[in-house]
């Protein structure tokens, strides 16, 4: 038999279509095809090529997409708050941070925190006692033990009496006046005999900010009507609160924190004030530990140091926020008076004993 083809079997061949262009990279035209040329699709000259194939949105894709998703969202709220916090940087006299004592990395090592907010006031304010103009007092002074797990707060009555750096005699509050941040750090440390490693002053004009930011915070207590710069019919801001859960907006958290005189209840004194600030610190805390804030985070993250002034820079800072949203629940103390002593200048302060300041400073210590 002949290996030749016979006339029943047709020789195979593969037929080839051309470009116009010599070296086209028109369609059907490859880094492979420099020609043009093309091998037909299986069906025939003129037929479509097979579409290809779509990825399928497995649940695992899904898991990765939005792990992508909360990682830029938080990256992006990372950056906002170091850049914001720089902005801020600089705002704390270089005085006030020679007084302070050297610190670990904030989230991660213990750290003793002062936090001061003054009783500076706007022009044609009413509210008793506030001080317009000269030189402000300490409001509130609250000591803070956060990072490495640590979580307790301290606060110290306004009008404790105690000795002041070179100043003599005189309520604590008039430390901040006397010589500003730096001497209260250092009437703060003499006082209790403790290191004080950062200071942080409350921005009032910014704090409803940041609350808002927030989304407001739920403060729970009893009834509250108090008048600040006079109320509404003086030019200021009255507040009026329910006994129970209020959900307060940033001008209601300030008002709540500054209240001095509870026409709700005027049996309230200068103890009562700091409990009812560490309760509104603790409701911060929650509300920056909601699941909802989450999706305000960017918003949270820019207005958060503008609450603030602070030796921080913003590494630390943020060190700060974190160690605070991530520790337990704090133990909130505030020092306990013994009696009363009358000054120099008429006025009379609290004075607290040794050995209640020193239970106080071992419990503050432990966290």
């Amino acid at each position: 038999m002949s290996d030749q083809p016979g006339p029943q079997d047709p020789p195979q061949y593969t037929r080839y279509r051309t470009r116009p262009r010599f070296l086209s990279r028109a369609p059907g035209g490859t880094d492979h095809d420099p020609f043009g040329l093309r091998e037909e699709p299986p069906g025939g000259p003129g037929q479509p090529e097979a579409p290809p194939r779509r990825r399928r949105a497995t649940p695992r894709r899904i898991a990765v997409w939005v792990a992508a998703a909360v990682l830029g969202w938080i990256a992006l709220s990372v950056v906002l708050f170091l850049v914001s916090a720089q902005i801020q940087q600089g705002q704390v006299a270089q005085s006030a941070e020679g007084a302070l004592d050297p610190g670990g990395y904030t989230l991660t090592a213990p750290n003793t925190v002062l936090v001061l907010g003054s009783d500076a006031r706007s022009e044609g304010t009413r509210e008793p006692g506030a001080n317009v103009g000269g030189p402000s007092r300490s409001d509130t002074i609250l000591l803070m033990r956060v990072g490495g797990g640590r979580s307790a707060r301290l606060s110290i009555p306004r009008d404790t009496v105690v000795d002041i750096p070179g100043r003599g005699r005189a309520k604590i509050n008039a430390a901040y006046a006397l010589g500003g941040p730096a001497l209260a750090v250092q009437t703060v440390k003499q006082f209790l005999g403790i290191e004080v490693n950062h200071l942080v002053e409350v921005n009032f004009e910014n704090f409803p900010d940041f609350i808002d930011a927030l989304g407001g915070i739920d403060y729970t207590g009893g009834c509250v009507v108090s008048r600040i710069n006079g109320g509404f019919r003086n030019g200021g801001y009255t507040l009026r609160l329910r006994r129970g859960q209020s959900h307060l907006d940033g001008k209601q958290a300030l008002a709540l924190a500054r209240t001095r005189t509870n026409e709700c209840n005027p049996s309230e004194n200068d103890l009562t004030r700091a409990r009812r600030q560490q309760k509104i610190l603790g409701a911060i805390k929650s509300r920056l530990t909601s699941p909802v804030t989450f999706f305000r985070l960017p918003w949270v993250s820019w207005q958060a140091p503008k609450a603030v002034r602070s030796d921080m820079a913003g590494p630390s800072l943020l060190g700060l926020f974190g160690a605070v949203a991530t520790s337990g629940t704090a133990k909130s103390r505030v020092l306990k008076p013994s009696g009363a002593e009358t000054l120099p200048d008429g006025g009379a302060g609290l004075v607290v004993s040794d050995e209640e300041k020193q239970r106080a400073v071992r419990r503050f210590l432990r966290g």
